[in-house]
Parts: structure tokens; sequence; C-alpha cells
């Protein structure tokens, strides 16, 4: 399920006007040659895999000047996501958080700076490899190194106060000169790579149990939580998770959650508001219901679906109920089943003009005989379609009615199936 970029959640909108302006001046003068920047490379680095949360590990990390001058100083970043952390801090290097943005998770960045010449055409290592360290949060991360020669910028007002380290500095040592092969291998001026710890995390659903008469309108809330220990990551711009939501019998919805699409009118699909979540973290999805008929005890069944959860070994909480009490339906309508023939017998309402004994909108053809929808029908099953009096159908639980069922038989020609994609809409849109 696809998050729409348009619907993020935290927009650097300022920046983009302050931008536009900003170009939109430079139109106005006269160009200017800009100093060429320094062609400087960092090396291809290879994913980390099979890292222990908790523990610390290290990777090495090349840099190359595939110029033709000498660079007298360089900025070296590398920035980490939330399940990650430096393990030792140099005093060369500052260190600060930039906060989630856009589709962007939070990530923790070292700004370096290596006052030492970098000589065209030779290869550069760390003096030491770079130590990381693994959270208990630790699962799907990663690594981005970076290098320059001006000082990164740290956010627009998004990152915390830079705190300075307080190690040995961060030095590179020659590694001798570059090759076509170490050209190649150093294309960009950043490079990333994929840290996979070895972790689980219990995806958990919960559900809601209400109370109310026919006519009323209550709110079931559907919540998921990761439970941890680890924080997810999913796929860029894709919700992490799914979550089906079907509505209980005898109930209609009158406000679906904003992340949530209809595939039925009893059948709902949820996704989530960024494509990862943190520990404790999650989603809550609050459904306005009507009471459409007394039904007794009925429920609605709420499950994951979507991506596969390798790392979810807890399989208990993956499901959940909405249900809601809509009281006991009457045995019989309001009518006590006299004919129409008695109607004109006594010409006062004590003698069967009244809507209880016998006018002629009682008789035993009409929708309020007793076995009519309103004498409580079945609280299980579904296989019997359930009208409301012959106009459009409501949203009241069953998935069985005609016009669903070609609604089924249309996705199955189109495909085998459809992919419901998530919207991601504004926090006015969603409550």
């Amino acid at each position: 399920m696809r998050i729409p970029p348009s619907r993020s959640r935290t927009l650097r909108g300022g920046t983009a006007a302050v931008a536009a302006a900003a170009l939109v001046a430079l139109g106005a003068v006269p160009a200017l040659a800009a100093e060429a920047e320094p062609d400087l490379g960092v090396g291809t680095i290879a994913p980390i895999k099979g890292v222990q949360a908790g523990s610390a590990f290290s990777t090495p990390v090349t840099f190359l000047n595939k110029g033709t001058e000498e660079v007298p100083a360089v900025w070296v970043t590398y920035a980490v996501s939330p399940g990650l952390k430096a393990e030792e801090t140099y005093k060369n290097c500052s260190y600060y958080t930039i906060s989630s943005y856009d589709e962007m998770p939070e990530s923790n960045v070292a700004a370096c700076r290596v006052e030492q010449p970098l000589k065209p055409g030779v290869l550069y290592g760390t003096a030491k490899p770079v130590s990381l360290k693994a959270l208990d949060s630790a699962f799907r991360d990663n690594l981005r190194v970076g290098i320059g020669v001006n000082e990164p910028d740290t956010g627009d007002g998004g990152s915390t106060d830079p705190v300075q380290g307080t190690g040995d500095p961060l030095t590179l040592v020659e590694k001798g000169p570059a090759g076509d092969a170490d050209r190649k291998n150093h294309p960009e001026s950043a490079a990333s790579a994929d840290v996979t710890a070895a972790n689980t995390a219990d995806f958990a659903l919960t559900g809601a149990e209400l109370k109310g008469e026919v006519g009323d309108k209550v709110t079931a809330t559907v919540k998921f939580a990761n439970k941890g220990p680890a924080r997810v990551q999913g796929a860029r711009d894709e919700s992490v998770t799914t979550v089906d939501i079907r509505i209980p019998k005898g109930t209609s919805v009158v406000k679906a959650h904003g992340y949530c699409d209809a595939v039925t009118k009893t059948h709902y699909r949820c996704g989530t508001s960024q494509s990862w979540v943190d520990v404790d973290g999650g989603e809550s999805y609050p459904f306005v219901l009507r009471i459409d008929k007394a039904v007794g005890r009925t429920t609605g069944e709420v499950s994951f679906s979507g991506q596969e959860r390798p790392f979810d070994r807890n399989a208990a909480n993956d499901t959940a109920q909405i249900v809601i009490d809509t009281g006991k339906g009457s045995g019989t309508s309001g009518s006590t089943g006299s004919t129409s023939t008695t109607g004109g017998t006594g010409g006062s309402s004590s003698t069967g003009g009244s809507g209880s004994t016998g006018s002629t909108s009682t008789t035993g053809g009409t929708g309020a005989t007793g076995g009519s929808a309103d004498t409580g029908g079945s609280t299980t099953g579904g296989a019997t379609p359930q009208t409301t009096g012959g106009g459009n159908l409501a949203a009241t639980g069953s998935d069985s009615t005609a016009p669903l069922a070609g609604m089924a038989a249309a996705a199955v020609a189109a495909g085998g199936g459809i992919i419901w994609a998530v919207r991601r809409r504004s926090a006015a849109r969603a409550n």
C-alpha cells in the first residue's frame, strides 16, 4: 500500500518556497561563474548482516579525490537510522539528530572536520574502521557516509543541538595510488549500506467492545501497536503493515478513519502514516458505526494482511474483534397478526384501527409480519442477503448481497485481486 508523497506528514514547504524565490531572484541578475566543486568519492559499502542487537560493530570506509587538484580539508559525515548510534565519538566531530520529515525517518548524524589534504588520485581510509552500536531496537537499519568541502546542513530547525565529541580525532590515512577499479568503486560523494540485526518485533491488534440501541451511533477504535523490541522500517513510501477491518452485522459505517479504504461496504483496509513503526508506536483507527438492527451480540473481525512478518513470532495477538451489544430483537414486529377483514367492523381505533391489532398496514403480506427482517434475524452466518426495506443496501455487515458479489466478480476478472492504496489524509480528515 503506497503512501503518496503529497500526503507527507511533515513537509518542508517553507524551505521549498524560499528556494523558489531565490531561483527567481537569480534569474534577474547576470550569471556568475561558479567555482567547480572538487570531485570526491566514497567507496561502495557492503551490506552489514547478522549484527546482534545491543552489540558494537565496525565497517571500513574509503575515500578518493578523483580530481586533479589537492583538496586542503574535507568534511566527512556519517548518518545512521534510529536503531544505530556512534559507539565512540571523535573530538573533531559534532553529533546531532535530525527529526523525521516527509517520508524520511529520524537519523543520528556525525559531522567531522578533517584538517588534512587529500591528494589527487590517492585512495584514503579512516585510521580505524568507524565503530557503531546496534541498539536494542535495531533491526532493519542503514548507514550513509558522505564527503565534501562544505559543512553539512543540520536541517531547517529540525535537529537537536550539536554535541562535540571527546575522543581522539577522526583522521584519514593514505592507502596507495588509485587504479581504474578504485575510481569505479567511488562513483559518488556519498554511499549507503543496509544494516540488518537479528531481532524480533511483536505486531499486535486490539479491538473494541461497545453497547447501544437501534439508531445509536457508536465509535469503535481498532488499534495497531508494535510492542517491540525492534523498530521496523518497511519499504520507502509503503505502509509498514496493513490492517483489515470487517464491520459487525447489523451496523453500518457512518465515518471511517482517514487511513482506511473500503473494499466493500463491510470490509475496510487500513494502512499506516509512515513506512516505519517505532517501538510502542502504531496507529489508531476509529470508526463511527450506526446500529441499524437489534441482533444481539454482533462481532466484526480484525486481522493483518499484506506484507509477511517473519519477525513477528507471537500470533496470539494478530487478530481482534469489534463486539457490539445491540440488544435483542423482538420475536415479532409491532403487529399482532390480525387480518385486514376486521378493520371495518369497529370503526374506532379501539377495535382494530391501531397499528397493534390489525389495520391494513399489518396484514401478512407486508414487511411488518413475524417473518420480516425486524424479527431479530440470525446473529451468525451471512448467507442470506439482508435488506432494509427495498431501497439501497446499507453497510449492514453482510458481504453476500448481490451488488457486493458483483464487485467481487469484477475484481477477479480484473486480475485476481485488488490492491487498495491507503491514502494519507490530514489530521482533520482522519478525525
